[in-house]
């Protein structure tokens, strides 16, 4: 009977894997080692553990990083890219934005695609989308002819105006297919149907660059779990929050590139939900790297668009500020200080308490050393660790700060801790939030560790851990929909804007997000369709998301209700709003959702509400080793309250409750932990 609905999101260091028994109601998580050279062995593996057969699956959801992991290590396929003649330089003249000022060194980002690699054709079509030369199909096959014969897989087409009318670059696409039928072809209107050329050539130019990686990733993965026994389709989840099924994701490899962390962001959507607090800061520390991103008033911050290390990408993105942060970070000497990562242990070796050669000392290491780790519960007792090989790991280090072991072991926490609470600042504070506001949810195998130390930086009160917090992005890839977004530029004054005409062209965007869900399978009845346009002063370069209802643009007055809800979006992101300033609109954008059904959102627990630690030992706070009762969190029941210092281990993640904070076990089986003099 297939009843089964799974999520496997792969990490730095471990591969997470839920499954949710439609059945029963019931919950079953693990993590198994990522195979860095082959992805795709370890999400196999740990599923066929976990599950007799995987005939009984009803839907799979797969997030993977491969693609981003293809980008941030260059490690992506040699890209040609076809460009307007004598606009062909657009990508290596990018902007001349300066995102340092004051740094005597700074470099704009080294491009994916050098000179010797971009391709003048000629063919021209002019502001209005009307062509003004017809295409030089010659030189596109002569192009393509290069790229074979040099052994380049990837080619990248970009055009002039081609979001207006993208006759060209599609008959660049036949010609090219007609002379090397297996390039990967990347057109710029299908990755990002919208205005700016630059940006829109460098999202064109990600796709090409990632789209052999990350295709035959999932056609190895898919091929793998159906040899196994999967009869349904394998989904992907992508960075605006949403999944598609495998086969769009081959063909839209870019929507990946924030795959698994985004996860994490929907699971606080559900939480949110659950939990009935609106704001919350979802932080995500793995045992690579620490991702936060927000949730505001029940939703995800989603861009519309964002740049990965200075390089621009035009697509609906969670925002997710990440730093190299995680269990796994090595501490080190530099300049006679003490630092910690962004370089990490990773998988293999991994840190030096896994007994797998790691010899630089991590922060598992230092937890591990400062007593806040029970070595015999590590992954639910799956994995002992080694104690002396962590104290030995830490102690190397201390002799060449001239520290003493267990000083060392609580610096390395501050520096790290105080290296995650900047990112929070970054994501808030230097946008104009105030984090005081929100409740921090901790998840990651490494989260609930570090999360009430940095709630006490940012003076924040609550802390919230949910069930399962080690696997908690893979929980949340199933509480998703199937999700298709869809664009136009459309440049118009609002006093000039036709409200019908604007209504009818969303109304096309819609069908398009309608067809596109059929074809995954997905009941007319079970589309929603959301609309929003991109607005901004006149003068202004940048844009501002206004959502907007069909039925709004067709009543007399609707240019007031666009300019009230465009100068109150405008305040509330940039601290200020022109009312009565002259606006217009840019970009017209639909998001089609479709139901696939979903996990149950609530924890079930039938433990006691009594709290009863199954030992005690002393654990270093504050530089003072402090008597510490140690609870499994599984006997935790519904009410159950603790005051701090206490460890709550469970099979993927332990929770540090300081003292002065005090723990208790809410209705959702969440663990709610609440700052002592945070007013």
């Amino acid at each position: 009977m297939t009843s089964k609905r799974v999520s496997m999101d792969i990490g730095g260091t471990f591969t997470d894997i839920v499954i949710y028994d439609e059945s029963s109601g019931s919950y079953l998580s693990g993590k198994v080692p990522t195979t860095p050279a082959d992805p795709a062995k370890g999400v196999v593996q740990g599923v066929a553990e976990m599950l007799r057969s995987l005939g009984d699956i009803a839907f799979a959801v797969h997030g993977t990083t491969v693609g981003l992991n293809a980008f941030l290590q260059r490690r992506g396929e040699r890209v040609l890219l076809l460009a307007t003649e004598g606009a062909s330089d657009t990508y290596l003249i990018a902007r001349g934005t300066r995102t340092k000022l004051y740094d005597l060194h700074f470099r704009k980002p080294a491009p994916l695609v050098p000179r010797r690699n971009i391709v003048p054709i000629r063919g021209r079509l002019n502001y209005l989308g009307h062509e003004l030369e017809p295409l030089d199909l010659a030189q596109v096959k002569d192009a393509a002819r290069r790229a074979q014969r040099e052994g380049i897989r990837s080619i990248a087409v970009a055009f002039l105006f081609s979001y207006l009318n993208p006759e060209h670059e599609l008959a660049a696409e036949q010609a090219i297919h007609d002379v090397f039928s297996t390039a990967n072809v990347s057109l710029s209107h299908r990755v990002a149907r919208e205005w700016r050329e630059y940006e829109r050539t460098s999202s064109a130019v990600f796709d090409a660059y990632v789209a052999p990686t990350v295709s035959t990733y999932l056609e190895r993965l898919e091929a793998a779990l159906r040899r196994d026994g999967l009869a349904v389709p394998l989904h992907v989840m992508q960075s605006s929050g949403g999944v598609l099924t495998a086969v769009s994701a081959r063909r839209r490899p870019i929507q990946t590139l924030l795959s698994g962390p985004a996860g994490g962001t929907m699971g606080g959507v559900a939480l949110a939900t659950a939990l009935n607090r609106l704001n919350l800061l979802c932080i995500d520390m793995g045992g690579t790297s620490f991702d936060v991103s927000l949730i505001v008033e029940g939703q995800p911050d989603v861009a519309q668009e964002t740049d990965l290390e200075g390089l621009p990408l035009l697509m609906p993105i969670v925002n997710i500020h990440t730093i190299g942060a995680g269990g796994g970070s090595i501490g080190y000497s530099e300049a006679g200080g003490l630092r910690v990562g962004p370089e990490s242990a990773g998988a293999d070796p991994g840190p030096a308490c896994y007994g797998r050669g790691g010899i630089g000392p991590t922060v598992t290491d230092a937890n591990l050393v400062v007593g806040r780790i029970d070595p015999s519960s590590f992954l639910g007792g799956q994995m002992l660790l080694d104690v002396d090989a962590a104290k030995e790991a830490v102690a190397s280090l201390a002799d060449e700060l001239e520290l003493e072991p267990i000083q060392l072991a609580e610096g390395m926490l501050d520096v790290v801790n105080a290296k995650m609470a900047q990112a929070i600042r970054t994501i808030t504070v230097e946008k104009g939030i105030e984090p005081r506001d929100f409740a921090i949810v901790a998840f990651g195998g490494a989260g609930p560790m570090h999360a009430v130390f940095l709630a006490r930086e940012l003076e924040i009160r609550d802390v919230v851990v949910p069930p399962n917090p080690g696997a908690f992005s893979a929980w949340g890839m199933l509480q998703t929909k199937l999700r298709h977004d869809f664009s136009r530029s459309y440049y118009v004054t609002l006093e000039e804007a036709d409200g019908p005409a604007v209504a009818s062209q969303l109304a096309e965007l819609a069908a398009e997000g309608h067809a596109a869900l059929k074809g995954e399978g997905v009941a007319s009845a079970a589309v929603e369709t959301s609309f929003a346009l991109e607005m901004r002063y006149v003068g202004q370069e940048y844009t501002v998301n206004v959502p907007v209802e069909l039925a709004e643009l067709r009543v007399p007055d609707f240019r007031a209700t666009l300019e009230r809800r465009f100068d109150g979006a405008h305040e509330r992101r940039y601290g200020h709003a022109n009312p009565g300033a002259p606006t217009e609109l840019v970009v017209l954008r639909s998001t089609a959702l479709g139901e696939h059904g979903q996990a149950q959102a609530r924890a079930q627990t039938t433990a006691p509400a009594e709290a009863i630690p199954y030992q005690r030992a002393e654990v270093r706070f504050d530089g003072a080793a402090v008597d510490t009762p140690f609870f499994n969190r599984d006997a935790l029941g519904i009410g159950a309250s603790v005051d701090g210092p206490a460890i709550i281990e469970e099979p993927t993640a332990t929770t540090v409750v300081p003292p002065g904070a005090s723990v208790r076990v809410d209705e959702s089986g969440s663990l709610l932990i609440t700052l002592g003099g945070i007013a």
